[in-house]
């Protein structure tokens, strides 16, 4: 999978993005030099800054955590890189297995951590259930369950969220959410991010190891992570790179193909979704055009024949980075203060 937009098929639609410069292309990098430039930059940043041996990975088998275990085993070495593997009940089987291919691959330690003890006795699934049978008084056990969000350019640009339950006998209800259930449901399932930072913190206590987090450009510009959950970390070495580039980059560092040609997904619900279905609206080949054009100020007169959309469907993929921006604000802050106490209080707040 190259990870990147094919031209538009229309001759004028090809002719007008030539004119404009914007193409695919430029989310091209040099993946020698970058894979160079980063891993200089993690030595740096886990052995001189943070001071710290090696780095401790959540390692599920997708392909921002396979990069950055690969980057991280080549900057540190593979006998400073320790993987945990951490499924529960409703954790994709391939998650454990592909994760496993990724760490014998780059010979790194690894360690399983089951953390379905942890979330049942926390009430995680307990209390999502309870949530859920507000809408499906019937939903328990042998049922399945997902939260999707309608594609952004069809619904005048509104993100409307839904509950699709499978019942025992397969049969699919998909139920729009009241804000409450929506918020009660997301509140129970964040405990699975949360519980596997605390997993990896452990780890990492007890090795002097920082933690690695794997967010990629656009999941840490819209606000795609948990707060203290999985976007806790020391460091963060793709979360500069384009959902795109990180594909570049998987492929120069030999990731399986298995894992390069898997649809990203959540991981998080008991049946299947991809991460486009349930945050982001649009496949992230266009969702990062549209993001770097956003944020360099494009005109979307230029962009819309690049990724194959109309120039009002670019713009309301705008609004939805705003919004998305705006709403997730406050996942970026830290502990706010009535004033600077430390020195390095006083360098943040500037």
């Amino acid at each position: 999978m190259s990870g990147t937009v094919p031209p538009p098929s229309d001759p004028a639609d090809q002719r007008a993005a030539a004119a404009s410069g914007f193409s695919p292309d430029v989310l091209r990098v040099d993946s020698a030099a970058e894979v160079r430039r980063i891993n200089d930059a993690i030595r740096t940043q886990v052995l001189r800054t943070l001071r710290r041996r090696g780095a401790v990975i959540g390692l599920s088998g997708g392909i921002d955590s396979s990069v950055t275990a690969a980057l991280c085993a080549q900057a540190l070495g593979a006998d400073k890189v320790l993987a945990v593997f951490m499924p529960e009940k409703d954790s994709d089987k391939d998650s454990l297995r592909l994760g496993r291919l990724v760490a014998g691959q780059l010979g790194v330690r690894s360690v399983t951590e089951d953390i379905e003890p942890l979330l049942t006795a926390a009430g995680c699934y307990a209390r999502r259930d309870e949530f859920i049978r507000k809408l499906v008084p019937d939903f328990g056990a042998g049922w399945g369950c997902k939260v999707a969000i309608a594609n952004v350019l069809g619904n005048e640009g509104y993100s409307i969220t839904s509950l699709v339950v499978q019942s025992p006998d397969q049969r699919l209800q998909k139920l729009r959410l009241p804000l409450d259930i929506y918020l009660g449901i997301v509140a129970a399932t964040n405990m699975k991010q949360r519980t596997r930072k605390q997993i990896e913190y452990y780890h990492a206590d007890r090795l002097n190891y920082a933690v690695a987090g794997t967010p990629n450009r656009l999941e840490y510009d819209q606000g795609f992570f948990v707060k203290n959950g999985d976007g806790a970390a020391d460091f963060k070495p793709i979360a500069h790179l384009y959902k795109t580039q990180v594909y570049q980059l998987a492929e120069f560092l030999g990731i399986p193909e298995e894992i390069r040609a898997r649809p990203p997904t959540t991981d998080t619900w008991s049946l299947a979704q991809t991460q486009e279905e349930f945050y982001f609206s649009l496949p992230y080949n266009l969702m990062d055009l549209c993001l770097y054009a956003c944020t360099h100020g494009i005109p979307a007169e230029a962009v819309a024949p690049a990724v194959g959309l109309s120039v009002e469907q670019v713009a309301r993929v705008w609004r939805d980075i705003g919004s998305k921006r705006r709403a997730t604000n406050y996942l970026h802050c830290p502990p706010l203060l009535v004033e600077p106490v430390l020195a390095h209080d006083h360098i943040r707040s500037n």
